[in-house]
């Protein structure tokens, strides 16, 4: 029969074995966690390194002075054709305006040409003075005035119709003489098919009816419009040239209307009785 000695001995053995199970099983967790801890950090530590080397984790001195080397380089842009127009000769534009149509001073029954000075060449233009009065009448009273010296051709076009811009003196092509002229000669018999043939030059306008101001349009190639535009004059050979090889050079958006990239400044506009 074991003694109450002995059966206390047994017991404080065991649970001495009970506790060296748990420390042998809690040591061989904590090796086990460390283990993983020790993968993870090796993980991290490893991906850290491919992070920095490879920009994401640079600070903003080294993406500022590595710029250059991050950005892929692009293809050169091509260069554009050189300027064929000369320097604007030295003047302010005049900033003129007022409020109903000039009266009419010209003999409607004469012929009347205008002189387009520009930096390109001159544009020489036979006006329509019987057919567009008040048009011609216009750009006469405005010619007179100096209104047009100066002034940019705004608005070049290349696709679909074929037409250089001038006549605002703000060269924004909002800008005007602020009156405005009545529609003329919009069943002029050049006006065909809806075209307006090459060597035409027109009234522009907002769209509406007898809205006409002071800016006009030259046709260097025919253009389909509609005829809403008052054809007032037609381009001599020599002027066509000119305006051939301002639309060469092309505009600045390259879709097809924008500003051209020709140097084209009206140095002095003048009508005169032929």
């Amino acid at each position: 029969m074991v003694s109450q000695e002995q059966r206390r001995r047994q017991l404080a053995r065991e649970k001495f074995l009970r506790q060296q199970q748990r420390r042998t099983s809690a040591r061989r967790k904590a090796r086990m966690r460390n283990s993983v801890i020790a993968s993870v950090l090796g993980v991290v530590v490893i991906g850290s390194v491919a992070l920095y080397t490879t920009g994401v984790l640079k600070n903003d001195k080294d993406d500022k002075s590595n710029a250059s080397a991050k950005v892929t380089p692009s293809a050169s842009a091509p260069s554009k054709a050189p300027d064929p127009c000369a320097k604007p000769a030295a003047g302010p534009v005049k900033k003129l305006s007022w409020k109903k149509e000039p009266a009419m001073t010209i003999d409607a029954s004469a012929k009347y040409t205008m002189k387009l000075a520009t930096t390109c060449g001159d544009i020489d233009v036979a006006l329509k003075t019987s057919a567009a009065p008040h048009t011609v009448n216009s750009f006469n009273f405005l010619a007179a005035q100096g209104f047009f010296d100066h002034t940019k051709c705004h608005r070049l076009t290349t696709n679909g119709i074929y037409v250089l811009q001038c006549g605002d003196p703000t060269g924004t092509g909002s800008g005007g003489p602020g009156y405005t002229l009545p529609d003329e000669n919009l069943k002029d018999k050049s006006l065909k098919d809806n075209v307006y043939p090459a060597g035409t030059v027109a009234m522009a306008n907002t769209g509406q009816k007898h809205t006409g101001g002071s800016q006009f349009f030259l046709v260097y190639q025919n253009s389909p419009l509609p005829p809403s535009y008052t054809p007032f004059g037609t381009i001599s050979e020599s002027g066509l040239k000119v305006l051939k090889k301002i639309a060469a050079a092309g505009e600045n958006t390259g879709g097809g209307d924008g500003a051209p990239n020709a140097t084209v400044v009206i140095n002095k506009a003048t009508v005169a009785k032929s």
